[in-house]
């Protein structure tokens, strides 16, 4: 092939219309690396044969190359969905009830903030929740640090409290009492 190429031209003249055709196939995250793979790909092919309608070429190997992609993506899917459904009934029976059992844990959380009292419980939950530092929380709510740390004790001391004495069983089963007077009447 003694001729001069000519590919590299037309890709850059083409590239952004090979992109939109390509960008309506694939992701936005994908188009780029599929553009340039098909001028890659039509490259090789020129240094072994001659190609006449380099444009045309070059769309219907970024074409090619964008479906090619979609069924790959979607082969791995369907193989994902296949692998779930080897899934023994006892691992996904377990992680349902644990994932009940996490619920239920931060239900009696809510409660027990909700027994603080509107200063206490914010300060306590920008730090517990939001994970602030006591500085931060000290600016934001207009406190000194010292009664920013002293509400997150108040805090933490009073939602132990009320979840041990509403019987925080959640670890355990759901609500039972922790009073085992079955014979009397309470």
């Amino acid at each position: 092939m003694t001729r001069k190429s000519t590919i590299a031209a037309t890709f850059i003249k083409y590239r952004t219309k090979m992109m939109r055709a390509v960008g309506a196939i694939v992701s936005s995250d994908d188009i780029e690396d599929i553009v340039q793979e098909a001028f890659i790909k039509s490259y090789e092919a020129e240094l072994t044969q001659e190609i006449r309608y380099e444009r045309t070429y070059m769309l219907k190997t970024a074409r090619n190359l964008a479906l090619n992609h979609v069924n790959s993506a979607a082969s791995q899917l369907n193989q994902a969905v296949d692998d779930m459904d080897m899934l023994s009934n006892d691992l996904i029976g377990y992680n349902l009830e644990k994932h009940v059992e996490s619920k239920e844990r931060f239900i009696h959380f809510c409660r027990a903030t909700e027994s603080l009292s509107p200063e206490v419980k914010r300060v306590f939950l920008l730090k517990k929740v939001y994970g602030m530092s006591q500085r931060d929380i000290a600016e934001l709510v207009g406190l000194s640090e010292s009664t920013v740390e002293k509400h997150v004790a108040k805090g933490l001391l009073q939602c132990s409290k009320f979840l041990a004495s509403s019987g925080d069983t959640s670890r355990d089963k759901p609500v039972k009492p922790k009073h085992h007077q079955d014979n009397h009447s309470s």
